[in-house]
């Protein structure tokens, strides 16, 4: 079912998926952030595909993230029916361990932008705080939640100095 007045379309080529990229979900969830979750595949379901990118703007998605792995082309033929911001998540595989994953996202022609991010945990947390602030640019309550996010990542990480310095004394 897709759902109204969510900001973020996740996207994904199997549900397999999900237990390799569910961070950019938590990462939403942090900041108040709505999103709908759904699988296509750019080969298997090519129509559902282009229906869901094509009317997504009209929807009030700001953001569709993709993710895939092996041919990974999803991002790619997203952001060929779409003018909105697309991030691409290389899912990692059990051939060549996400590789070819990131090689066939980032590897776009010119004129059809996929912003990507990397394989692993890290990449689908980074993708869903990377569609956080393109939101925020329109979005001042959404700017302060990331100054503030940012804020404590920087306590966080002075702490851990802090603590290497009490040990290694």
């Amino acid at each position: 079912m897709i759902k109204t007045n969510v900001q973020v379309g996740i996207l994904m080529g199997s549900d397999s998926d999900w237990e390799k990229i569910n961070g950019v979900a938590k990462a939403l969830d942090e900041f108040g952030v709505s999103y709908e979750v759904h699988v296509m595949s750019a080969h298997r379901t090519p129509d559902r595909v282009h229906d869901y990118a094509s009317s997504a703007q009209q929807r009030g998605i700001r953001v569709i993230i993709a993710a895939a792995g092996g041919a990974a082309h999803l991002a790619g033929v997203v952001a060929s029916h779409t003018t909105l911001p697309v991030i691409g998540i290389p899912v990692k595989t059990d051939m060549l361990g996400g590789l070819d994953s990131l090689l066939s996202t980032v590897q776009m022609p010119g004129d059809i932008p996929v912003a990507t991010v990397g394989t692993g945990s890290g990449g689908a947390r980074n993708a869903g705080i990377l569609a956080v602030q393109i939101i925020a640019l329109s979005d001042e309550t959404l700017t302060q939640k990331l100054i503030d996010f940012k804020a404590k990542l920087v306590e966080k990480i002075a702490k851990k100095d802090q603590d290497i310095q009490e040990r290694i004394k």
